[in-house]
């Protein structure tokens, strides 16, 4: 752990090869830059929204007891509940929602933003989302919804931030 805190290492994810562990530093850009690499290895969009689904079915649910109106993401047609959470300094998210589509797609974001400081989700520059083409590809209401989940992530982490 001090040689981490030495290395300036914020981050880190280890990969199990083996019997051997890997670091790797895993920052929002890297996870952002994953993201895009997945997502090029689909040729259609049919194919994405089936991995946007399949994202969904792993999200970190929300507990039952959070799924309340003050919850609710304002902005979406559908209804998202999300919650944030810090522990040890670091904003981890729940969500759900009662379509697939935007389940997948706020699965996209926790999977994006949570784990990390509430400084870093607050300036995080999300450009994956123009990248993979999923503004293109939604219709204008989930294209609303898909800004204002992170709107309101953003809105977490500055709270929290001060």
């Amino acid at each position: 752990m001090c040689l981490l805190k030495a290395l300036n290492v914020q981050h880190v994810c280890f990969l199990k090869y083996r019997d051997i562990y890997i670091m790797t530093p895993t920052t929002i850009n890297e996870i952002q830059d994953e993201l895009i690499e997945d997502f090029s290895f689909f040729d259609d969009w049919m194919a994405k929204y089936e991995y946007i689904i399949q994202l969904g079915k792993e999200l970190p649910l929300i507990d039952e007891a959070f799924k309340k109106p003050e919850y609710l993401i304002k902005g979406c047609q559908s209804q998202v509940w999300l919650r944030a959470d810090q522990q040890e300094g670091k904003v981890h998210f729940t969500a759900d929602s009662d379509a697939i589509i935007t389940k997948g797609l706020v699965s996209l974001m926790v999977k994006v933003l949570s784990g990390h400081t509430a400084a870093e989700i607050a300036n995080a520059e999300l450009y994956f989302i123009d990248q993979i083409g999923l503004k293109d590809h939604l219709s204008p209401t989930r294209a609303n919804g898909l800004l204002a989940m992170v709107k309101q992530m953003k809105m977490y982490a500055i709270a929290m931030n001060s």
